[in-house]
């Protein structure tokens, strides 16, 4: 991955957001060559010289402050994910050269400790993934919500795979068109934080080649986090479920996050889990490896 020019190509996508009456300039007419705002305009509303952000478009971000930083983001209106993405493009660019000193993978695996407290929240569903969104744990429920995405699926199960590669992705997420954005956007902010991983690399290449969507997302820069928000997936045996979901970043084991879901009591969704909850538990609760086949469920040891 080229950090250097996914400095210059995300700074110029995000300008091209913005209009002058957005960014409080004045219109005085005639025709613009580039949509948004052109450089000059967004080096006067970050305070510095134009010559000075065309450097940075241009790739080049050393001796960034975090001052230029600040200043960037309000003329930008960057979020606080985008903001965040750009730090993370600046301190990569400035050891392009030095990549052993960045390099990071994320763990394949949790500690026992973790996985014995997830285990133990048998009516919750738990995922936990890392940023190239590979399944690292779940607890039973958690393997039974997203049975199809383990079903017949090659190790390691990423949710980025299965969303973009697995026509049953389709019918699963109800949203399914929101969730190819979220997918894209996160893997973006990871390739900020993880230039260096292989792994991702690779992964990111695959999509690129198998999908024309993902590489039409791809290039649109965007970036997002993952906290909270809501999935509407359509599950194979308890039907449709609206569950909203808290990411948790996990102390113990940097660079992984804990998705728990949960439905509102009450509703026909809180219904659905428990009833998957029940079936899950009827079996043998140590299970990992949670299989559906047709209409009945089956835990394999």
């Amino acid at each position: 991955m080229d950090n250097q020019n996914d400095l210059g190509q995300f700074l110029a996508s995000r300008r091209a957001k913005l209009n002058l009456e957005q960014a409080g300039l004045p219109d005085f007419g005639g025709r613009r060559r580039v949509p948004g705002l052109r450089r000059e305009e967004v080096a006067l509303l970050a305070g510095m010289s134009s010559e000075y952000y065309k450097r940075m478009e241009r790739g080049n971000g050393k001796g960034v402050s975090e001052s230029v930083i600040e200043g960037i983001s309000r003329a930008l209106q960057l979020d606080s994910a985008e903001h965040s993405h750009l730090q993370d493009l600046i301190r990569s660019a400035n050891v392009s050269n030095r990549p052993q000193s960045v390099r990071r993978t994320p763990r394949a695996q949790i500690t026992p400790a973790v996985q014995q407290t997830i285990d133990a929240m048998s009516s919750v569903p738990v995922f936990v993934q890392n940023g190239r969104l590979d399944a690292v744990a779940t607890n039973t429920l958690g393997r039974a919500l997203f049975s199809p995405m383990f079903d017949g699926a090659t190790e390691p199960v990423n949710a980025a795979r299965f969303v973009f590669l697995d026509p049953r992705a389709q019918s699963f997420y109800q949203d399914w068109e929101s969730n190819t954005r979220q997918i894209v956007a996160l893997l973006r902010a990871e390739v900020g934080r993880s230039p260096y991983d292989r792994h991702l690399s690779d992964l990111i290449g695959e999509l690129s080649t198998r999908s024309d969507l993902f590489s039409k997302l791809w290039a649109a820069h965007d970036v997002r986090e993952h906290r909270a928000g809501l999935k509407s997936i359509h599950h194979p045996i308890v039907g449709d479920l609206e569950l909203t979901y808290l990411g948790m970043d996990l102390t113990s084991d940097r660079g992984l996050q804990m998705l728990a879901f949960s439905a509102e009591p009450g509703t026909a969704s809180a219904d659905g889990l428990q009833l998957l909850a029940n079936l899950t538990l009827a079996q043998d609760p140590k299970s990992h490896a949670f299989k559906s086949t047709g209409n009945n469920l089956r835990l394999e040891k």
